[in-house]
């Protein structure tokens, strides 16, 4: 098929490179000219897994390219994937869809033909309708233009993976055409066995708010069991295996930690909670409004742990290396991320502070300047008086402890994220600190 991914940001170019996988004639569209540029020199703007060798194939395969020119794309595809961004609103609550109507209203009036418009971006349930509404009657092909809601369930870090080979596909839609062309755009995943829910498309649209706000329940409840165990002396580690291997539970998603960050479950979870008092049903919006204050206190509940290993040492002077500063590991994305955060609230109580991260560098610097910065893991050390571990890399849990150590001092590590061995660190003389494992 023919297609146009419209919108070239963490979620777009990552679709717009897995569809020219799949074998689609694919071009891009995003209103930011340097970045398209690029994009067509085989040059991927953000970190993905995976993403960098996806791209710069297929730009030099000739099966996707770059545009700003949005009837280029239109007088091109046959099917229109829309990944624009919808942040949090200016009330902290509710999905700014400004970028998603805008990008309705710019290719609409070059539709002359019958063509499938397949909405990606998390929305406000009900959207999907009003778009609708306005592309049919902005387009010059009226009723023969279809709206299909195709929301994503992507994983940063993994986001070429889960496009390639998710676990499910959700199509909320009103006519045989649209399901006719999403069966025909994701034939090779579907052939795979991938199951396909085909559905109304207020049950598409509550489908994405529903799982990634579970995701924020799961991670907030953890996180409150661990804050549990620090009071009682309980090892937060024992109760997750204890918990994961219920088949009703399972592990995933059960880390405890300084929360979850990001540009989705934030933002999500917050819209959900919007979504459920919008609804008349209080009940649930008071129970999601409490996964969301877990997660806000995660940042008090970490420097508590921090002050708490320093042993009545001043935090203010100390010089702190934080290890991370992506919100998660397999991305350069630092939106709403909780190292950050935790770097922020050490910079206010006085220290110095130092990032280290393998990918984030550059973006972090560009949102938080007012840290020290470096990619070397050695050099991180150098003058430390406390590392804090606020992203679960893998980079900082196979790094060998004992080529760390650098100076006669005991080095001092506080694990946010509870994902190193306690051990190897212990063995190599370092005193080691995790959240929900108080004296482990």
């Amino acid at each position: 098929m023919r297609v146009s991914v419209i919108g070239c940001g963490h979620l777009g170019i990552p679709h717009a490179a897995a569809m020219a996988e799949l074998g689609h004639d694919v071009i891009g569209v995003d209103v930011d000219q340097a970045k398209v540029d690029r994009l067509n020199a085989g040059e991927c703007p953000i970190y993905e897994t995976g993403l960098p060798e996806l791209l710069a194939r297929h730009t030099t395969s000739g099966k996707l390219r770059f545009t700003t020119d949005i009837r280029e794309a239109a007088a091109f595809a046959e099917l229109h994937f829309i990944g624009v961004g919808t942040p949090i609103d200016a009330d902290g609550r509710s999905y700014d869809t400004g970028q998603v109507y805008g990008a309705i209203r710019q290719l609409a009036p070059h539709l002359d033909r019958p063509c499938t418009i397949v909405g990606k971006s998390t929305v406000t349930v009900g959207t999907t309708a009003q778009v609708t509404a306005l592309a049919q009657r902005l387009a010059p092909a009226g009723q023969a233009v279809d709206v299909v809601w195709n929301p994503e369930f992507l994983r940063e870090g993994h986001a070429v993976e889960d496009t390639l080979r998710p676990d499910r596909l959700i199509a909320g839609l009103t006519s045989a055409e649209g399901e006719k062309a999403i069966r025909a755009v994701y034939a090779p995943i579907l052939d795979a066995g991938v199951p396909l829910f085909v559905t109304d498309p207020a049950t598409a649209e509550l489908a994405k708010g529903a799982a990634n706000t579970f995701l924020g329940l799961k991670i907030s409840y953890i996180n409150a069991v661990a804050d549990m165990c620090e009071a009682a002396g309980g090892d937060i580690a024992q109760i997750v295996d204890i918990l994961g291997i219920d088949p009703r539970i399972g592990s995933g998603g059960m880390r405890p930690g300084i929360g979850y960050g990001g540009g989705c479950l934030p933002k999500d979870v917050r819209a959900f909670t919007a979504s459920a008092r919008h609804l008349g049903a209080d009940k649930a919006a008071t129970l999601l409004r409490a996964a969301e204050e877990i997660n806000e206190s995660r940042t008090d509940v970490a420097m508590r742990l921090i002050n708490s290993a320093l042993t009545g040492r001043p935090l203010k002077g100390a010089h702190v290396t934080v290890w991370g500063a992506a919100f998660k590991p397999g991305t350069n994305d630092v939106r709403e991320s909780p190292a950050l955060a935790l770097a922020h609230a050490l910079q206010q109580a006085g220290a110095t502070v130092t990032v280290h991260d393998p990918q984030a560098v550059d973006t972090a610097m560009i949102r938080n300047p007012e840290f020290d910065y470096t990619d070397d893991l050695s050099a991180s050390l150098d003058d430390a008086d406390l590392v804090v571990l606020a992203t679960e890399w893998p980079e900082y849990q196979q790094t060998n402890p004992v080529a760390l150590v650098k100076r006669p001092a005991t080095p001092l590590l506080v694990d946010c994220r509870t994902t190193l061995d306690p051990e190897p660190w212990r063995m190599a003389g370092w005193t080691l600190h995790q959240l929900g494992r108080p004296g482990k």
